[in-house]
């Protein structure tokens, strides 16, 4: 294994250390992407491959099987795995149970649990129990790791870096609702949902100018592990209403906390909250099952939602061994799944989360031009698959970039990578197959979007 390492972070540097050697084919296709990459003057570590999926022609090949960080094209993997290893009706439960004076809130490691369906279990079992309760919350389904190996310490409180928890709502997120205020005064802020479990600090002011204006922020505490927002920066009088998402720290209590006020809304004292495993004497009173699968994996590909790609993995692992689910067992199953029915060669490419989040994965532009054909051949996963994509430039994580509508396809960024693969169907039986890495470049990743978005047009435009 350690040899294993060394060849392929060897190979890895090795490929990235020099400028792309881009292949000369005679062609006009190979022609105009070669002319595209020169004009456009960037500076990045590329990897490109397209193919004829009828024919197996490949159309252009650069750098192909160097290794590079996939960032959300990780998801991809979970996504395929997650749709051949889970049955396509496979739905997560959330579920409620009631031992005496204890009141189970049992998380199933739903990730597209809403306010409103949480709010409708409250008042579900607010009609079946009376007299003062304690709220236990158990979240043992899985295990207590809240984040993926490899990712930054650093994360902070964005959305996309929300804890991983079996008892999740809301993406664990707060959602501040921001408007600009008088001129001089604090901007307006609203929060959703509403709870005792966070504080905020409004320090922003509205302005009527940007001379020294100061960026507007929303910051929690997550150094501190707390869940203290601080709002500061200027924000214009003329700004639009805008939404910001935050993660919330510990969202097993977070979760908690807004059932039992729920709860205490529809008439049910919880007098304590505590943390806990059902013991088998309990008696379920209320479920709340999520929509099927293909709905979660829209929500995966269309919003590239990291929280959902963690706990579908940790769902695998469960699911697999029928014990407490993590992210190793998880990913072992996946890995198996990707080596024994993709093909793909486990020991060629690294997989740490589900996401993409994570530093420590690798994979090629061939791994993504090898698992998207087994997709698209495998007729009970292709449909369901091409649904959950994001249609080019039409919604999710590309609605606002410049790529042909026919196009289906996943994107992925992190600070100095940007990635995107996909198909693009021009006729059902002969569609373009394209992975496109980029890694290593310097500041905003909008130029090289825009040389992705030149590239899979030019494909789309072959005659």
């Amino acid at each position: 294994m350690i040899n294993f390492w060394i060849i392929l972070f060897a190979l890895f540097f090795s490929s990235c250390s020099q400028a792309p050697n881009i292949y000369k084919t005679e062609g006009s296709l190979n022609n105009k992407i070669n002319s595209l990459i020169n004009a456009s003057n960037l500076s990045t570590n590329l990897g490109i491959k397209a193919i004829s999926l009828k024919t197996g022609e490949v159309l252009f090949d650069l750098n192909s099987d160097a290794l590079f960080n996939p960032a959300s094209n990780n998801k991809i993997y979970t996504c395929l795995s997650a749709l051949a290893i889970l049955d396509t009706n496979y739905t997560f439960s959330t579920e409620v149970y009631i031992d005496g004076e204890y009141l189970y809130l049992v998380g199933g490691g739903d990730p597209d649990l809403s306010i409103d369906e949480l709010d409708s279990l409250a008042s579900i079992i607010s009609t079946q129990i009376s007299g003062n309760k304690i709220l236990v919350l158990d979240d043992s389904i899985f295990d207590q790791k809240t984040y993926g190996e490899g990712w930054m310490w650093d994360e902070g409180s964005w959305w996309y870096a929300a804890q991983i928890s079996a008892l999740s709502v809301n993406d664990n997120c707060v959602d501040f609702i921001i408007d600009p205020g008088e001129v001089g005064q604090r901007a307006k802020i609203s929060s959703y949902p509403e709870s005792n479990y966070y504080s905020i600090i409004n320090n922003s002011i509205t302005v009527n100018d940007t001379i020294n204006f100061e960026e507007f922020k929303i910051e929690r505490d997550w150094k501190g592990k707390t869940n203290v927002f601080s709002i500061s920066g200027n924000i214009l009088d003329t700004t639009s209403t805008d939404t910001i998402y935050r993660n919330i720290h510990n969202p097993t209590d977070y979760t908690g906390n807004l059932f039992k006020k729920m709860l205490n809304n529809y008439g049910i004292n919880i007098i304590g909250i505590q943390k806990g495993v059902k013991p088998n004497s309990s008696k379920k009173i209320a479920v709340h099952k999520s929509k099927s699968l293909p709905h979660t994996l829209q929500n995966l590909m269309v919003e590239s939602d990291n929280l959902t790609a963690e706990l579908l993995i940790k769902t695998i692992g469960y699911e697999t061994n029928k014990s407490q689910g993590n992210w190793k067992d998880g990913l072992i199953r996946t890995r198996e799944f990707l080596h024994n029915e993709v093909g793909l060669d486990s020991t060629s490419f690294s997989i740490k989360d589900g996401s993409g989040v994570s530093r420590y994965n690798y994979s090629s532009p061939n791994h993504m031009i090898k698992i998207l054909s087994w997709a698209y051949n495998k007729q009970s996963i292709r449909d369901i698959f091409l649904l959950s994509l994001p249609n080019g430039g039409k919604n999710g994580t590309v609605e606002d970039r410049n790529l042909p509508s026919n196009s289906y396809i996943k994107s992925g960024s992190l600070a100095a990578v940007t990635t995107i693969s996909g198909y693009i169907i021009n006729d059902e039986s002969n569609p373009i197959i394209f992975s496109i890495f980029m890694n290593g470049f310097e500041g905003s990743s909008d130029q090289y979007k825009g040389l992705q978005d030149q590239i899979i047009n030019a494909l789309a435009n072959i005659k």
